[in-house]
């Protein structure tokens, strides 16, 4: 009989408050834990079925006092039907050229991340990020991982997408985008190129990390249908009723 040397023990610590970056007047805080050796990508994978996200080499979920709004959702890629507003942003982005790069950071990209959190986020964190804080976003983790290139007829870089490679599915860490081409819906497009490749695929979801209801910045992510949405430990499909909706939330089950 085979002895498999004993499970190293993961640790899980709260991080001490903070402003909440979504809702104004409220405090977040989170339960983290490390990502690294030889058991990284399954413990990431157990750990984003329980509603958890990456950041470099942690995952987190919000463990805020008093305040449930953070929703992990998942869109049901198989069964997805993109509304007319969505077929439209699926037209007006055909004429772009998507590659699948390796999580490798570029003057390029850091370049309209700048522009981008300069535009949509200057008063946030990430705005005071400079190039090695961008690589490290990109490239310091152990898991699967790669980052999606959005570019015009022109190979001008529009939008790009951080994006974990799970089991089952795909999920986006972080986008960003030329925030001069409004009205492409660049973020909205990622979002459906990452379900139509997951179907693709043969993967089941596409894991979008939290939806905020009552912050406009996270309140579109309701807009992918199906999706689910984790409630006390299991998945429920969006809007399957208002007693699943208003039911309170497990989200550190990782078993």
């Amino acid at each position: 009989m085979l002895h498999r040397p004993p499970r190293r023990p993961q640790f899980f610590y709260t991080t001490a408050p903070l402003p909440c970056p979504y809702l104004p007047g409220r405090t977040e805080r989170k339960i983290v834990t490390e990502l690294s050796g030889t058991e990284a990508e399954a413990l990431h994978e157990r750990l984003s079925r329980a509603g958890f996200r990456r950041s470099h080499n942690i995952a987190y979920a919000p463990v805020c006092p008093g305040c449930q709004a953070c929703v992990p959702i998942r869109v049901v890629s198989e069964e997805f039907m993109p509304d007319r507003t969505q077929r439209r942003i699926l037209r007006a982005n055909a004429d772009l050229t998507i590659s699948e790069m390796p999580a490798r950071a570029t003057a390029e990209q850091f370049t309209l991340f700048q522009r981008y959190q300069k535009n949509r986020h200057a008063d946030g964190d990430m705005a005071a990020m400079g190039y090695y804080d961008y690589r490290a976003m990109i490239e310091d983790t152990p898991i699967s991982t790669g980052i999606l290139e959005f570019r015009d007829a022109q190979d001008r870089l529009l939008g790009a997408c951080l994006t974990d490679w799970l089991a089952d599915g795909l999920s986006a860490v972080y986008s960003f985008f030329d925030t001069d081409e409004d009205k492409r819906s660049l973020g909205t497009f990622a979002v459906l190129w990452l379900i139509g490749r997951a179907r693709s695929l043969g993967l089941p979801y596409v894991y979008l990390g939290y939806w905020v209801p009552e912050s406009r910045k996270m309140a579109y992510k309701a807009r992918f249908r199906p999706s689910e949405i984790l409630i006390s430990g299991a998945w429920h499909r969006l809007g399957e009723s208002a007693e699943v909706n208003a039911a309170p939330r497990e989200v550190v089950r990782v078993g």
